[in-house]
């Protein structure tokens, strides 16, 4: 038994949508990773010139149109913990990725056996 050409059309048109939308959120991702990987080496960067400074260093953080004195030790902790959330944001967007990537090959598979088959 044969499926109907409409129905088969409109099932590789479905398909075919999947698998374009999961690209195209691939690239979002991809995108996403390699600027919060950016962020991460200009938090190490500045980490690691912070560390050098002494512990009775004055630095200044923007708050607003304003700068504040803030102890280089709360400084660095919160570098740390900025770094941190990106790793975590990056191990997440990893999973999507990998996710994204899963249904844009199945979707793919599918099509190609559609056509195999020839519609039955």
């Amino acid at each position: 038994m044969s499926i109907p050409n409409e129905a088969l059309q409109k099932l590789v048109q479905e398909i075919e949508t999947q698998a374009i939308n999961a690209q195209r959120e691939i690239n979002v991702v991809k995108a996403a990773v390699i600027s919060k990987q950016r962020d991460i080496r200009m938090l190490e960067l500045t980490s690691t010139e912070v560390k050098q400074l002494a512990d009775d260093t004055k630095v200044y953080e923007g708050v607003g149109k304003m700068f504040m004195d803030t102890p280089v030790n709360r400084v660095q902790t919160r570098l740390a913990s900025e770094t941190a959330e990106l790793k975590s944001d990056i191990a997440n967007l990893n999973k999507k990725l990998h996710y994204l990537e899963t249904t844009h090959k199945n979707s793919r598979e599918h099509i190609d056996q559609i056509f195999k088959s020839g519609g039955r």
